[in-house]
């Protein structure tokens, strides 16, 4: 992590353009499912959680980062007038496999949607019950949150949300082109 330079082109590292942060400030990697950073010699310091971790000039012991922690690089000049002159801060959002068990609830309702899709769509074999998003053609499944058009057309809600909010709350099915209004009473 370090300041943006024109003459150094480095393609693996975050820069930021503020004269506050060095061109080598700071160091983030993983182990062991961990997160760490610490201080590349810095002038101006690494801050974690409003805590310098390190001496000016010397490079820092490695410190854990755990979710919501907030980071900093460097300190305002100038009282931070220009943007330039700016710290770099961060939250730090650490997102940790999902170890919630599957919600029967859940599987429940995906199956029905599935049925009911599966009866409105003729098919000619087994092969072909299974419902595809018509944007990315990967396959509707569980746990996937998923748009269900007034035309009853699925599609995944990540796929979808681009046209979704171009012209909210109107809303034109890509597959038979129906318009719809999305906030319409039920």
């Amino acid at each position: 992590i370090g300041r943006f330079s024109d003459r150094a082109n480095i393609s693996h590292g975050v820069s930021f353009k503020s004269k506050v942060v060095s061109r080598a400030h700071a160091q983030m990697w993983t182990e062991n499912s961990k997160v760490f950073i610490s201080d590349m010699n810095s002038s101006s310091g690494t801050y974690l959680n409003h805590v310098r971790i390190g001496t000016p000039g010397t490079r820092s012991n490695a410190h854990e980062v755990s979710n919501g922690d907030i980071v900093q690089l460097g300190m305002d000049f100038q009282e931070g007038v220009e943007p330039m002159y700016r710290a770099v801060k961060m939250r730090v959002e650490i997102n940790p496999p999902s170890t919630a068990p599957i919600s029967q609830y859940n599987l429940d309702a995906f199956e029905q949607l599935q049925q009911r899709l599966i009866q409105t769509i003729p098919s000619q074999s087994d092969s072909d019950n299974i419902q595809e998003c018509c944007i990315c053609l990967y396959a509707i499944a569980p746990l996937q949150a998923l748009f269900v058009s007034p035309c009853s057309h699925v599609y995944h809600y990540r796929c979808i949300r681009p046209i979704i909010v171009q012209n909210y709350p109107a809303f034109a099915c890509p597959i038979c082109r129906g318009y719809y209004d999305l906030e319409s009473s039920v």
